[in-house]
Order: C-alpha cells, then sequence, then structure tokens
C-alpha cells in the first residue's frame, strides 16, 4: 500500500508481502479497507492520535505556541506518512465508499483530529489563554490544513524540516490567538 497506493495494491499483492495467504488476510479483514484502516493505527505514527486525545485535558500547561507546535509536528509527521497510502483511496469511488462507511462505523475518520484540536482551543478559551472571540474550528483547520500541505508538498519539492515548520507555522497562529 505505501509504494502503490491502496487503490492498485492488491490483495493478493499484499498477503505475499505479508507472508500469509490471502484467505488468511479475509479471515481478519472483511475488506481491503479495513485492512488500510489498520494499517494506518498500527503502522503509522500514533502521536497526533495520542496527543489530541489528551490535549485538552492539559490546557493550561506549556504554552499554547508550544502545545499548537506539538500538534503540527506530529500532525506533519502522520500526514508525510500516510499521505502516499491515502492518497490513491480517491481514485475508486469504490474505495472511498467503502472507507466512508468504514469510518462511520468506528466513528472516526480525519475530522476527528479538527475536533480534537478544536477542544484543546476551547479547553485554553476557558482558562483565558486564548481570545475569545477566536473560532477554534478555524484555527484547527487552519493548523491542520497547514501541515497537509507541508506534507504533500514535501512529495514533490524540498521543503522546511518538520521541525522548524512546525515551530514556525505554531508560533505564527498561536501570535492571532
Amino acid at each position: 500500500m505505501r509504494t502503490q497506493g491502496l487503490a492498485r495494491a492488491t490483495t493478493k499483492e499484499i498477503a505475499r508481502t505479508a507472508g500469509c495467504s490471502e484467505a488468511l488476510l479475509y479471515k481478519h479483514f472483511r475488506a481491503k479497507e479495513d485492512l488500510f484502516l489498520a494499517v494506518l493505527q498500527e503502522r503509522l505514527p500514533r502521536d497526533l492520535p495520542h496527543l489530541l486525545a489528551t490535549l485538552a485535558g492539559e490546557a493550561g500547561r506549556n504554552t499554547v505556541a508550544g502545545n499548537l507546535e506539538r500538534v503540527a509536528h506530529a500532525a506533519i509527521t502522520f500526514y508525510d506518512e500516510s499521505f502516499p497510502i491515502a492518497a490513491s483511496i480517491f481514485s475508486e469511488l469504490r474505495l472511498l465508499d467503502g472507507y466512508r462507511t468504514a469510518m462511520r462505523e468506528r466513528n472516526a475518520g480525519p475530522q476527528t483530529v479538527n475536533l480534537g484540536l478544536a477542544a484543546y482551543l476551547r479547553a485554553e478559551q476557558a482558562l483565558g489563554r486564548v481570545r475569545p472571540d477566536a473560532d477554534p474550528e478555524a484555527v484547527a483547520a487552519l493548523l491542520l490544513g497547514a501541515c497537509l500541505q507541508h506534507a504533500f508538498l514535501s512529495h514533490f519539492t524540498e521543503v522546511e524540516a518538520v521541525g522548524s515548520a512546525a515551530g514556525r507555522l505554531a508560533r505564527n497562529l498561536a501570535a492571532g490567538l
């Protein structure tokens, strides 16, 4: 999936690479989309989901800019690793529909990243560390969108190192909060 993308990788090839039979794959995964989700959960950096699941509870600790930098670093890393696998899902409507269905069944999906970051920002607003007129959902979309773009561009051209890009994005965004 990483070398050919989800749409082009067959379950036969995946099984051969994993050293098992195709039947064994289907014993554990009902469809290729389920296998894709398992790969995302197991093989990609876990920092982002874990960080966002706990960050709202850490409101008031460290600086807002520092916390946003942690999120940006984890997001860029996650998006960079997942982009080659996930991008091809858009080339096949069947795969995309299957992915959407699987996400709904699990109450999961890419929107959860934005929701987690927005929850953290609302917690910081309640503490007075983020302006009351700031829109947490918009701020989350701006930061995560910039992280996604950085990861996307890294597959086409040389870009700023992850650490310095994360810091720059977070500092500039936090300055307006």
